[in-house]
């Protein structure tokens, strides 16, 4: 809770990628807020206080993800929400056309995108920065298997997570102009 809330304060793709971490976790403990606590919520060096509350929000996650019916995959909501803005708003610098540098990065993963869209059966509701978080997060699971990536799909990683850096800085800038 604590992590993802200065995430979500600091960086939108990283509060999304860390939430579907939390997800995958919640589903390894099979929905039990006691086996989360012993193998993770203990572990946080935080006062009582702030331990109930951080067990609290591993329980409303609980059971947003039991009546979301995504006990075995898929995402929350508000976490679809949170690609959809992004995209919403990725969609609004190319169309912008202004920002040149941001539309020369989305060209340089273009290729990237619609190769990982076949490889990955996608379909067309997975929009583009769904599919390179959804590669980026891929690449983290790998690599925590400590499973070798090949140079050409660290190659089209490089590049989402170039444009994916780029866009959420961007996105900041936007949210907090507006505020």
């Amino acid at each position: 809770m604590i992590i993802a809330q200065e995430k979500r304060k600091t960086n939108l793709a990283e509060y999304i990628l860390y939430m579907w971490q939390i997800e995958d976790l919640i589903r390894a403990y099979k929905f039990d807020i006691n086996l989360i606590s012993d193998a993770v919520l203990k572990h946080f060096n935080q006062p009582e206080e702030k331990q109930t509350e951080i067990k609290d929000w591993y329980e409303n996650l609980i059971e947003m993800m039991k009546i979301e019916k995504i006990e075995e995959k898929g995402h929350l909501q508000i976490i679809k929400n949170n690609i959809n803005e992004l995209f919403d708003f990725h969609l609004h610098l190319l169309n912008n056309k202004k920002d040149t540098a941001y539309i020369a990065l989305f060209q340089k993963s273009a290729g990237h995108i619609a190769e990982f869209r076949t490889k990955s059966q996608a379909t067309d509701e997975n929009n583009d920065i769904e599919l390179c978080l959804t590669a980026l997060y891929g690449i983290l699971l790998l690599r925590l298997q400590k499973k070798e990536v090949s140079k050409d799909t660290l190659a089209a990683v490089s590049s989402f997570s170039e444009m994916i850096a780029t866009l959420t800085a961007k996105y900041k800038a936007f949210e907090e102009d507006k505020d």
